[in-house]
């Protein structure tokens, strides 16, 4: 999860300022982690628990419900929107039928813990559902997830985006191409397609981050998303790694060590830091 804490930091300070270059410091004085990192934290940390502890596949969602809430009230200013803040404080609220993009900034883990496609897309669609449980909520969360599935399991670029584009989004457009006139939605179909194609032509980790923010938008959520999927096919670079570490609470500190115990011995993947 560490490239979706680290898109989500750098582009904390553009979603309301956005710019369209990618030339801009990744890390700044006003940089902090938003409520696109603490949901993917909670996320992650009931994944962790499900596959260290056997918690059962059937206690998910109210094991979900209640760390978002946890953790969601431990940290209360971080940009949450209304009706999510509302479901956060009323422990008896169920979902709400949004089709927000916040189902799929937080999924990034089921793209790890997740051993099959099937389960990788079971894992997003639980996680989604017990707030975002409209079907295009749960379409994002999906989309995302199997990305990072794919990527994490070394699947090209071109196989991703033809899984991609047959079960979940046509991607026929380029970043270049839709930044003129991109109006920044924070639904899910109008940032999680764009996120993938952010992946799909950046360069490298760093270049992805620095193409999400680019575009404009929901800066900070499409960086997270973009930079999850990045992470898994890329690695993250030591010296970006680094930086970022100050800026991340202890749980989210925590989560990524716990993955690298859970997941990265046991899995040939391409790794956390290059």
């Amino acid at each position: 999860m560490l490239g979706a804490y680290i898109g989500d930091i750098v582009g904390s300070v553009y979603e309301w300022h956005n710019i369209h270059t990618k030339e801009f410091p990744l890390f700044t004085a006003g940089s902090r982690f938003t409520d696109d990192s603490v949901m993917t934290c909670a996320v992650a940390n009931v994944l962790a628990r499900y596959k260290e502890n056997g918690l059962p596949y059937d206690e998910l969602s109210a094991a979900f419900a209640e760390e978002m809430r946890s953790l969601g009230n431990k940290y209360p200013d971080r940009g949450y929107g209304s009706k999510f803040k509302m479901w956060l404080i009323n422990p008896e609220a169920g979902p709400y039928n949004s089709l927000g993009n916040g189902s799929a900034m937080r999924v990034s883990a089921a793209g790890w813990y997740g051993e099959t496609l099937a389960e990788t897309e079971d894992l997003a669609k639980i996680s989604a559902a017990v707030s975002h449980n409209h079907p295009s909520g749960i379409k994002g969360a999906q989309a995302i997830a199997v990305a990072v599935f794919m990527a994490r399991n070394k699947f090209t670029k071109v196989a991703i985006n033809e899984y991609i584009e047959k079960k979940f989004y046509k991607l026929d457009f380029t970043i270049d191409g839709i930044r003129p006139t991109y109006k920044g939605l924070i639904t899910c179909d109008g940032s999680v397609p764009e996120a993938l194609e952010v992946f799909l032509e950046g360069r490298d980790f760093e270049d992805t981050i620095r193409l999400a923010i680019s575009l404009g938008g929901d800066s900070d959520t499409i960086a997270a998303m973009a930079g999850a999927i990045a992470e898994a096919y890329y690695g993250v670079p030591e010296a970006i790694a680094q930086q970022a570490m100050p800026y991340l609470a202890p749980e989210m500190l925590g989560s990524i060590e716990r993955l690298k115990i859970g997941i990265m011995c046991k899995t040939d993947v391409r790794g956390f830091i290059i």
